[in-house]
């Protein structure tokens, strides 16, 4: 392979390398004053917000959707194809967002990002119908798409290994946060300002974050004026990878496409629960808008708890086994299997308190898989890791694409949303069989003269 080495990367190292051996002598970092808010824990809370704000500005919609089918009078399929429009960029970005990182940096990357976030979403309030409606969904894509594979990027140089479930769960749970919460703020300002205020309150937090990462994220955590001697030694290796190294596209797209056809499968599960859940409580549960709220922020609560600890619970049983296909795949597995059943019992009943506790299990199981899934692209490639994210979560957009418009017709030709359901259920005993097959376990060792594969990370 050749030669890839650059001037820029052995700078680099060699200014790891001064920092580490000067905090060690003469403890520079500690001598000082130790910050309030630590470099590394700044950058989870700004991450985890970053997840948690443009999750409710992903999912508002589904709050506000029954408002406009009757302003724009729209069809359920037409609704579904509304929705489609945010997953064809948002699938497509994903590959673009971890080779933005590599070129440009992850705080530029997310910058921009989260900058066309609010605009769209501002931009929301202002829709006319069906038209506008697609145009700002689709702009809003544009944005989220690329986001989540250029923040994998920057926790690939902020976080350890065994760190790697930790950090995907806590920001994937506060994204589950911003569902939880999207259901009864959207509720109170339709009930006092109409259901567009919702998007111009949304589309302002989304300022405001931009603002905040610009000022604090730091490319190379080595140089951030707020790291201390603790966070050095903890930080990993500077990787070998520079702007202008080739990205070994071939050797990836081998090794992840199977993670991408298990989050093809989750993102199927995600995507029901996401857009269409408000509407199925209102709609086949009879519950008014203020229930609907209620019972939604219920189901994706659960979801909060399932990221948060899905993740923690990964690493711990990496750290005790050693074994990422135990921390990983049998994980997976178990919780896509429980998951399906909880779903598909919810169609033996329409008891609301039922359902509900059905559902939330179900919603709680599926989330408890994302650590551990989001993690094997880091797993299997520490220097390309958020362009192995993205590629993995192509998987989900495609799912995005093609799931919400397939709902929506099915529940417009049979009337029933558990046969809508039950196509879900058999996605997620899809994604677990696939899921058994995954191997985070056999990292690509990337080099300047080689790619191959090796059996510890």
């Amino acid at each position: 392979m050749k030669d890839l080495a650059e001037p820029e990367q052995t700078k680099v190292v060699m200014v790891a390398e001064q920092q580490l051996q000067s905090a060690a002598t003469t403890g520079t970092h500690t001598a000082r004053k130790k910050p309030i808010i630590t470099a590394t824990n700044g950058v989870t809370l700004l991450l985890s917000l970053m997840y948690c704000i443009m999750y409710l500005d992903r999912v508002n919609i589904s709050m506000t959707a029954k408002q406009m089918m009757q302003d724009f009078s729209l069809s359920n399929t037409q609704l579904g194809f509304a929705f489609s429009a945010f997953f064809w960029p948002y699938m497509i970005g994903q590959l673009f967002g971890g080779w933005f990182a590599k070129k440009i940096g992850a705080r530029m990357t997310l910058i921009l990002c989260a900058s066309l976030v609010a605009i769209t979403t501002l931009a929301t309030g202002f829709i006319t119908g069906l038209i506008t409606l697609v145009i700002v969904r689709f702009g809003l894509g544009c944005g989220e798409g690329p986001a989540w594979s250029g923040a994998t990027s920057a926790m690939s140089d902020w976080y350890s290994v065994k760190k790697f479930g930790f950090i995907q769960g806590v920001t994937h749970s506060t994204a589950r946060l911003g569902m939880t919460i999207a259901p009864p703020l959207v509720a109170v300002l339709m009930a006092f300002w109409g259901w567009r205020s919702a998007f111009f309150v949304c589309g302002l937090l989304s300022v405001a974050w931009v603002v905040a990462w610009a000022y604090f994220y730091c490319d190379r955590p080595q140089t951030h004026p707020r790291i201390t001697e603790k966070e050095l030694q903890e930080l990993p290796p500077v990787s070998k990878a520079t702007k202008k190294s080739r990205v070994p596209v071939g050797a990836l797209v081998k090794r992840i496409a199977p993670v991408s056809l298990c989050q093809f499968s989750y993102g199927c599960g995600l995507w029901l629960f996401v857009s269409w859940l408000p509407l199925y409580f209102m709609n086949r549960l009879g519950q008014n808008l203020k229930a609907s709220a209620l019972l939604s922020g219920l189901t994706f609560a659960a979801g909060f708890f399932g990221d948060a600890l899905g993740g923690v619970l990964s690493d711990w049983v990496y750290t005790r086994t050693g074994n990422k296909r135990m921390a990983r795949n049998l994980l997976i597995c178990i919780f896509m299997l429980t998951s399906a059943g909880l779903l598909y019992s919810t169609m033996l009943t329409k008891n609301v308190t039922a359902v509900t506790l059905l559902i939330s299990g179900s919603f709680f199981f599926l989330e408890l898989i994302v650590g551990a899934v989001w993690s094997i692209p880091m797993d299997i490639t520490r220097d390309f890791a958020g362009i192995a994210a993205g590629m993995m979560n192509v998987g989900a957009g495609l799912a995005g694409v093609i799931s919400p418009p397939i709902i929506g017709w099915i529940i417009d030709k049979t009337h029933s949303w558990d046969n809508a359901f039950l196509c879900i259920v058999g996605m997620l005993v899809v994604g677990a069989v696939v899921a058994a097959f995954l191997r985070p376990d056999k990292p690509l060792v990337w080099s300047r003269d080689s790619i191959a594969e090796g059996k510890t990370a």
